[in-house]
């Protein structure tokens, strides 16, 4: 979806990112140069890692920032903003440098995801436009990868929008969840825009709609014979909903010299029904049709369904996955990071009674460690921005808390991991395709453990900083005490 032509979103952000942005003209700062990092502390559902989503809109939005007529009227009227400030807005163009780690990447709590360099004002404003988007997409690009993970190989369908939290949570869940892994999505409009799969079959309205059940069936059969899939439990799935099922396939496609595409089964004990109904198909001559569960499923039921022998070939899933309820708020965080002092970055840091709220200071490169034999990811590893890392003797990390904990990774490789977006305002990224994205998803998580992949108590991947940049982080520290 394009942004551009659907509307302006600068004015998406806190009441107070506009009053600092005021005080920052103010005070002269307008023109500072600082750094802010975007980043999270916790992986949702207890996980092992995240995924990175929504690069795209973040991008879209940045190259239309600008305030309107009628954004300036409505500051004015707040009775809180002077003239010179407002001129300023009216004249407002984005300059900001921007990094960002790419879509479909597994990413971990502490390391920056995007980082924007520029003047303070512009850099302080897009906070909430930036969080907004990079925390849903994140959010379902990671439930949607956990659900899919489950699922074994068996292709899962996004069936959320109608209960997603807005229109656009409908639209970009959908595009967020296609970067996890799910094969298609029932959302028509963001298979249009975003050229995702759509899948959908009937609602139980179209059954109870007709005089009977075989006649609801046999007008869909008759509608729609190539891609004929029959919701087989609004009245009783074993008495009713198979046997009619087959009556129609027998009578409606087989004399086409079609065969069915499935059967869906939407409530009840899904791996007992599944079962019956797979015997039932296959006695018919059915054995290729297909079972199709949904009925608010989640991960761990997939998974039970999958360990009970379920005869269930793909899944739909809902509300669980669209929402994450489960674990609904991704909690990125987005923080100053460094001032540009004389040419000089000043490092800034926030210190909290809450270990994990420390933050950690300046402008700096993240690295990933793969294993040259395996082709494995290791570690991550953040460094200052300009440390080079030579891994011809090995990398020795170790745990930026628990500092006696160290560990030397050898025969490996260190890659940057951010990609530059903006070099002052301008796009300087070309931006991959969604399947693209898609595929990087699939492949990335592939070059992780399967210990990190656990669902319960995974392994944890290790984000270090390097000696330089936490003796600086130290230095800070000892200065605020």
């Amino acid at each position: 979806m394009d942004v551009k032509q659907e509307r302006n979103l600068t004015m998406l952000t806190d009441f107070y990112e506009i009053t600092m942005a005021a005080g920052y003209f103010e005070e002269g700062y307008k023109d500072k140069i600082c750094v802010f990092d975007m980043f999270f502390r916790k992986v949702p559902d207890g996980g092992g890692f995240a995924i990175c989503a929504g690069v795209e809109q973040l991008v879209e939005a940045l190259e239309n920032l600008s305030f309107t007529q009628e954004d300036i009227d409505y500051l004015r009227s707040c009775g809180c903003f002077k003239e010179p400030f407002l001129e300023y807005l009216k004249k407002f163009k984005f300059s900001c440098n921007v990094w960002a780690i790419p879509e479909g990447t597994p990413i971990f709590p502490g390391e920056p995801i995007v980082t924007v360099e520029g003047p303070a004002i512009q850099a302080q404003l897009i906070e909430t436009l930036l969080l907004v988007n990079m925390n849903h997409q994140c959010l379902i690009a990671t439930k949607a990868n956990r659900i899919c993970r489950a699922a074994a190989g068996r292709p899962v369908a996004e069936f959320g929008a109608r209960r997603a939290q807005s229109y656009d949570a409908a639209i970009y869940g959908a595009r967020a969840a296609y970067i996890g892994g799910v094969a298609s999505t029932s959302c028509v409009y963001a298979s249009r825009d975003f050229g995702i799969p759509a899948s959908g079959t009937m609602a139980h309205s179209w059954v109870q709609m007709f005089p009977s059940e075989y006649e609801a069936f046999k007008k869909y059969a008759q509608l729609y014979p190539n891609n004929c899939v029959l919701l087989v439990d609004t009245y009783n799935v074993t008495k009713s909903g198979i046997p009619n099922a087959i009556r129609v396939f027998n009578e409606v496609l087989a004399p086409m010299g079609i065969r069915p595409k499935g059967v869906r089964i939407d409530s009840g004990d899904i791996a007992y029904l599944s079962k019956k109904a797979r015997a039932m198909l296959d006695e018919a001559g059915y054995q290729d049709v297909g079972v199709v569960a949904s009925n608010s499923l989640d991960e761990y039921i997939v998974r039970d369904l999958i360990l009970q022998n379920a005869q269930v070939d793909s899944f739909g899933i809902g509300e669980n996955l669209i929402t994450s309820k489960s674990d609904p708020v991704f909690g990125g965080v987005y923080k100053l990071a460094a001032v540009k002092e004389d040419g000089q970055y000043q490092p800034r840091i926030k210190v909290s009674e809450s270990v994990e709220k420390l933050t950690t200071p300046h402008l700096k490169t993240v690295w990933r460690i793969f294993d040259n034999k395996t082709g494995n990811a290791m570690a991550d590893y953040i460094t200052m921005y300009d440390e080079e890392v030579d891994a011809t003797d090995g990398i020795t990390l170790f745990d930026p808390i628990e500092t006696w904990k160290e560990r030397t990774y050898t025969n490996c490789t260190a890659k940057k991991i951010q990609v530059q977006l903006f070099d002052e305002g301008k796009l300087v990224y070309q931006l991959p395709t969604l399947e693209e994205i898609r595929q990087s998803c699939q492949k990335q998580i592939g070059l992780l453990w399967d210990e990190v992949k656990r669902f319960e108590y995974p392994h944890r991947y290790y984000v270090d900083l390097s000696r330089k940049l936490w003796e600086e982080r130290q230095r800070l520290l000892k200065s605020l005490g």
